[in-house]
């Protein structure tokens, strides 16, 4: 019969393992991230890029000059002048400081995590475990009678199981989004220097936002999911062995999917809230 437990045992071990990875991923920068190796990378790729984010930078300077100054004429007004050295000077800034404004970002949006999990006493997710109900039952199950808590209990740690690792590489999945637009930054923030190409700088610093903001979000699901597993589902005590572990794997699979299904929607509900 302890195989049976075993079985669940070693699924909600696996879930509170990875539910404890993504408190600890959520709570850690880029910059330490796996010892700071991929980190190093990125760095070596933005500074390669930023070369061509420079040439970019005059290409869209000089295509919205010509798009926004009708003669020649246009351009020695002081004001158009002026505008058109402001907006070169930012866009320049941007390419060649594009690092240090989205770490800046990201360390904003690490205090909002920060101040949600301050704010509820949280550190460390709720660990999930098997309740003292679920495993007498089982002790006072006949051999026939376990067989279909065999399947019942397989079945239902597979589930858990593959919840586990859905959940966790969507979170690994933010920090390589994370690498991904500090590396090629220097491209879309030198469309700055061009007033008919400057939303797309706009839109790519509110599109990294919302991708820092993914965790804050996280955040809030696992601290949801924490105050399901505080209370867990309620086993029915008169009912038989199988009807009680039914009862709870599914009840417990619910909440799972309903952690699992927000954590993976981060993304879309940051881009509603954020108009992307």
């Amino acid at each position: 019969m302890d195989g049976i437990i075993d079985n669940l045992t070693s699924a909600l071990n696996t879930w509170n393992a990875k539910l404890a990875e993504i408190w600890l991923l959520l709570t850690e920068s880029p910059e330490t991230f796996k010892g700071g190796d991929i980190w190093q990378i990125i760095i070596k790729i933005h500074g390669a890029l930023q070369a061509i984010g420079l040439a970019l930078l005059v290409l869209f300077f000089l295509w919205g000059m010509i798009r926004t100054c009708t003669n020649w004429q246009d351009i020695k007004r002081p004001e158009q002048a002026f505008k058109l050295f402001l907006r070169f000077i930012i866009a320049r800034a941007l390419v060649m400081y594009g690092m240090e404004l989205m770490t800046s970002i990201f360390k904003i949006v690490q205090g909002i995590i920060q101040a949600i999990t301050e704010s509820v006493g949280l550190g460390i997710a709720q660990e999930t475990v098997v309740p003292q109900e679920i495993i007498d039952a089982v002790s006072n199950t006949g051999f026939l009678e376990s067989i279909p808590l065999w399947a019942v209990t397989l079945l239902g740690a597979i589930f858990i199981t593959i919840l586990s690792f859905v959940m966790i590489l969507t979170v690994y999945g933010r920090f390589f989004k994370l690498y991904m637009y500090t590396a090629i930054s220097p491209i879309p923030l030198a469309a700055a220097a061009g007033e008919s190409t400057q939303s797309t700088a706009f839109t790519f610093i509110k599109s990294y936002a919302g991708v820092c903001l993914e965790g804050a979000i996280i955040v809030l699901s696992c601290i949801i999911f924490s105050a399901f597993a505080s209370s867990p589902p309620v086993v029915d005590t008169s009912a038989s062995a199988v009807t009680m572990i039914w009862s709870y794997i599914g009840e417990l699979i619910f909440n799972m999917l309903v952690l699992v299904g927000t954590i993976k929607m981060s993304d879309r509900i940051v881009r509603e809230m954020m108009g992307l």
